[in-house]
């Protein structure tokens, strides 16, 4: 066989695991790309040679995993974010193109100190610490095993002297005031949970469902950040579709904070809320 009729084999294998045509062609590709380290100009070039030595084997059980709706990320064990790559594992939320938009909004920010809440694979705060070279950060998760992952992440983008990690939920426990706090909280609802993709519902639970509403996570960011945000400072952080209503009484109910916007992701949907500490 060439490697050419092993991509063939691969992408059969994942359109009868009920993986969408045009995404199991992606996918084999990208599982050749990482079994064999070749670029993707690479692959084509050589795809009517025989497989190098052992690709059968280790390609095959690769396939075998994605045959069973595991998330590339997983398996690879990398995501990019912000144009950087990041460490994933099990353990932690995959990246979203979605989450980026609160880079965005912070890009436009001055601070000094930022938290970011539940941050998973640590890709806000990294990335903040990256793009920001003066600022610090402290980042809090319930999770032993997403923590790890985070600091690793910081290590790998050298700005772990930067950041302090932390194990609690929202900032209990933490001392302090800032000028930002980013968080992208759980906030898909119980009844939603059980009709997710079987790729996201590898993810961990913990870091998708929030209750019956989704709101139990989004609730206690802004109870942090009532109670942490320096006068004048900064919540961005990302809700679900169909929540900026009740974002929005939410908000008006908390005396501190006052809303200045949601913005839309690229689909239109009301991604990011901006809410600022009176």
């Amino acid at each position: 066989m060439t490697l050419r009729d092993h991509l063939i084999d691969a992408k059969a294998r994942l359109v009868a695991a009920g993986i969408e045509t045009s995404e199991a062609a992606r996918d084999a590709l990208l599982l050749a790309m990482h079994a064999t380290g070749w670029s993707r100009a690479s692959i084509h070039a050589r795809d009517t040679d025989p497989p190098p030595p052992g690709l059968a084997a280790s390609y095959g059980s690769l396939i075998d995993r994605r045959t069973r709706r595991e998330p590339i990320a997983y398996i690879t064990g990398a995501q990019e974010f912000w144009n950087r790559d990041f460490t994933v594992s099990p353990a932690v939320l995959i990246p979203r193109p979605e989450t980026e938009l609160i880079i965005e909004e912070a890009l436009s920010c001055v601070f000094g100190l930022a938290a970011d809440i539940g941050t998973g694979s640590g890709c806000l705060a990294v990335t903040l610490a990256a793009e920001f070279p003066r600022a610090r950060l402290i980042a809090t998760d319930i999770s032993t095993d997403a923590l790890a992952t985070a600091r690793a992440n910081a290590s790998r983008h050298n700005v772990a002297d930067r950041i302090e990690f932390r194990e609690t939920r929202c900032l209990d426990g933490v001392a302090g005031q800032f000028d930002l706090i980013v968080s992208n909280p759980p906030y898909v609802t119980d009844d939603e949970y059980a009709s997710l993709a079987p790729e996201v519902r590898f993810e961990p639970r913990n870091a998708l469902a929030s209750g019956p509403e989704g709101l139990d996570d989004i609730r206690g960011v802004l109870g942090a950040a009532e109670a942490h945000l320096a006068p004048g400072g900064l919540l961005l952080m990302e809700i679900g579709h169909g929540q900026a209503d009740a974002l929005r009484q939410l908000i008006n109910l908390n005396t501190a904070l006052e809303l200045a916007r949601i913005s839309p992701d690229l689909q239109g949907i009301p991604r990011v809320v901006v809410a600022k500490h009176r």
